[in-house]
């Protein structure tokens, strides 16, 4: 799919307070991109047969309708008190959280989301919706945890899959777009002996595999090192869990960027323990690429 040019940042509230700090990303982010921003609060409750409206005697303002939209009214206040020149719209969308996102992404640049919240995203790190909106969304998807640093490099996870070049792609560009430096790791362990008295891993030439896991790394940033000349980029090349690897680039970077599914050490990325780590004890906004496009 192609992202038309007026495409906006999309960010899912629910009244949480991880919620609004991933309206506040999504705001420097559609800052970033000159783009607008769309607020969108997935309501689920029309499918479950629940009234919607206030009870007889209570406030007006009462009600799960009605809360529903100050959600998005209080996250739009809050980008508009950031941003008052960004174009910024708010709307309530009747469906589950995750259907209803993967169909906003359809037409985003970026779609921006807290890393736990309350109600339709309850559970958004643990459970499903963050996990389904990432594999199945056709723009990238960033998942936010707390405030989100302007300062230190983009740090993207390398393996030389398809989606590991479409993420050092959208990594080079956030580098160019934010004035940052990048930092391309590629983590690689010694293949897991598979039975009793297997010594696999004693018969690698440490040197020589190294070396072929730098060859791995250079060629994979080749390309866009030439295109981008003007982002210094320095390499890691690291013997060790991609996840810890991640983890620990995460705690100087403004942004962590991967590809949604991988091979060799980051493989199964999305659904295993590598972005279960990242998620859980990263320290900057973890940006998972599926498409190419954004």
């Amino acid at each position: 799919m192609t992202i038309t040019a007026g495409a906006p940042v999309v960010v899912g509230v629910d009244g949480s307070a991880a919620a609004l700090d991933a309206v506040r990303v999504a705001v420097r982010e559609a800052e970033y991109r000159q783009r607008p921003l769309r607020v969108v609060h997935a309501f689920i409750w029309p499918l479950t047969g629940a009234p919607l409206t206030p009870v007889p005697g209570a406030p007006v303002t009462a009600g799960l309708r009605n809360q529903a939209e100050q959600y998005v009214t209080e996250a739009v206040e809050q980008a508009r008190k950031i941003a008052p020149d960004l174009r910024i719209t708010g709307v309530v969308v009747d469906g589950a959280p995750t259907p209803v996102l993967v169909e906003e992404a359809r037409g985003a640049v970026l779609t921006v989301l807290g890393h736990r919240g309350l109600g339709g995203f309850a559970g958004l790190l643990l459970g499903s919706v963050t996990v389904q909106v990432a594999a199945r969304a056709q723009s990238p998807v960033m998942v936010v945890r707390g405030e989100a640093r302007a300062d230190g490099p983009v740090v993207v996870g390398v393996d030389g899959s398809e989606l590991s070049t479409k993420a050092v792609a959208f990594a080079f560009e956030e580098a160019d777009r934010r004035d940052a430096s990048l930092v391309a790791v590629h983590a690689w362990l010694f293949p897991t002996p598979v039975g009793p008295g297997d010594i696999l891993p004693l018969v690698y030439d440490l040197d020589a595999a190294e070396g072929e896991e730098e060859r791995t790394l250079a060629e994979s940033i080749a390309g866009f090192a030439d295109r981008y000349p003007q982002v210094p980029v320095r390499h890691r090349v690291v013997r060790g869990s991609p996840g810890r690897v991640l983890v620990e680039a995460s705690k100087r970077a403004q942004l962590v960027v991967v590809g949604a599914h991988g091979r060799g050490a980051f493989g199964g990325l999305l659904l295993g323990s590598v972005s279960h780590a990242v998620l859980h004890h990263g320290h900057s906004p973890l940006v998972i690429v599926r498409h190419g496009d954004g």
